[in-house]
């Protein structure tokens, strides 16, 4: 087992061959640290999973402690399999420290020994489970969360479902690939939200099967931006893959030109510091920065803005963009990933180049000057999140679960 310093679930670069060896004194933490998830009725659903009230599946993904992509689409899914009557046992990645113990999170290298201590002793809940769905990343979150989960899965004869999000997987597949094929080859189903990561892994001899992120509208308010505001808003994690200090730097750019625009920063992450010493000229408090915002508070952030930016450098199907769409904010971003996928420029948003804040308060004037048709690529954007709506969705994840039935 690998262990490394710092928080394991979020991104992880190589570091040097260092292992640390897990004391005996630890397992004596494993305890069993996972609350069932509320369970939700799924949407316009005319039918359940087969069996359904025998069909048993584990989630393991990281809980709602880390705000991310991943862990609101682990809630979701949970929330929804179990309202077509699936009964659905979470297992997180990251379980809670007990009380007296919680100092750990704060210590390098022994929040991931003791953290692993809890963790692989929870995956003995598998053998009593039909199907496993493991949510991945790259990189040593990769080593540390999924592959345990796998080879416990395997031990007990189960079904492996590895879901991969990471936008980073070109790079963890090419420099790590002795650290992941041999894994990659355990599993029953590799499962990606975006072609974008079909085609990085068919690049690699790997059949990959797309499914969507799933959406919840119900949870997000949409409205039109009539008349369109300078209020720029930017929900990414504060972590160098998604160049906030670019944002920053296009609405310095824009302000001199638009007195009253604002940016509010939504988020929380390594470069928090040095992305607020940026924005410090701004005396006039135009620049807000919100932290880490709870999912079920997010709609609201959305709600206060008229433009949603983006500067990220690697990514794959990002939840935020999603949301802008889902709230009618219309989209300015990058072109990484598989957002070219989800926004067509001109269409359903503004696709700009990476690194160029220029280009990003370019496509931002030329919306905050043409607000109808910012008006309509909104309308648009938000026609296509019908394809991940769970309706839209269940029975793509029914062929997974149980393929003899689909």
């Amino acid at each position: 087992m690998y262990f490394i310093s710092g928080s394991v679930f979020s991104r992880l670069t190589p570091r040097s061959n260092s292992r640390v060896q897990t004391r005996s004194a630890l397992r004596s933490l494993a305890i069993n640290s996972i609350q069932p998830l509320e369970s939700a009725g799924s949407e316009n659903s005319n039918s359940t999973l087969d069996s359904a009230d025998r069909f048993r599946i584990a989630v393991v993904a990281g809980s709602l402690d880390i705000v991310g992509g991943q862990e609101v689409q682990a809630r979701l899914l949970c929330e929804r399999l179990r309202g077509e009557g699936c009964r659905v046992d979470f297992i997180a990645i990251n379980p809670a420290f007990p009380r007296g113990l919680k100092w750990l999170r704060r210590a390098r290298y022994l929040r991931t020994i003791a953290n692993e201590a809890l963790y692989v002793p929870s995956l003995y809940r598998l053998q009593h489970v039909d199907v496993v769905h493991v949510f991945s990343a790259s990189y040593w979150s990769f080593l540390l969360a999924p592959v345990p989960a796998i080879l416990a899965a395997k031990k007990f004869g189960k079904r492996v479902i590895l879901n991969y999000h990471s936008g980073e997987a070109a790079d963890h597949l090419e420099r790590w690939g002795s650290f992941v094929h041999p894994w990659l080859k355990l599993v029953d189903e590799l499962v990606v939200p975006s072609e974008y990561l079909r085609k990085v892994f068919a690049h690699h001899g790997y059949q990959a099967r797309v499914i969507p992120n799933v959406v919840d509208l119900s949870h997000f308010h949409f409205r039109e931006r009539t008349p369109l505001h300078p209020r720029l808003v930017s929900t990414r994690n504060l972590e160098p893959i998604y160049r906030v200090d670019n944002t920053i730097r296009a609405f310095a750019l824009l302000k001199p030109r638009y007195p009253d625009m604002t940016l509010t920063i939504a988020g929380s992450g390594s470069e928090a510091e040095r992305l607020r010493r940026l924005a410090a000229p701004f005396t006039d408090e135009s620049i807000r920065f919100l932290g880490r915002v709870e999912p079920s508070r997010i709609s609201a952030v959305y709600d206060e803005a008229d433009i949603f930016v983006n500067s990220s450098i690697v990514d794959n199907q990002p939840l935020s963009v999603l949301e802008a769409a889902a709230t009618g904010t219309p989209i300015v971003s990058t072109a990484t990933g598989g957002i070219t996928d989800m926004v067509r420029n001109g269409e359903t948003g503004c696709i700009i180049s990476p690194d160029d804040p220029q280009a990003m308060a370019d496509a931002v004037e030329h919306l905050l000057k043409e607000p109808e048709r910012a008006a309509t690529m909104a309308r648009e954007a938000r026609k296509e999140l019908e394809k991940h709506v769970w309706r839209n969705v269940r029975s793509q994840w029914l062929a997974v679960y149980q393929p003899n039935l689909a």
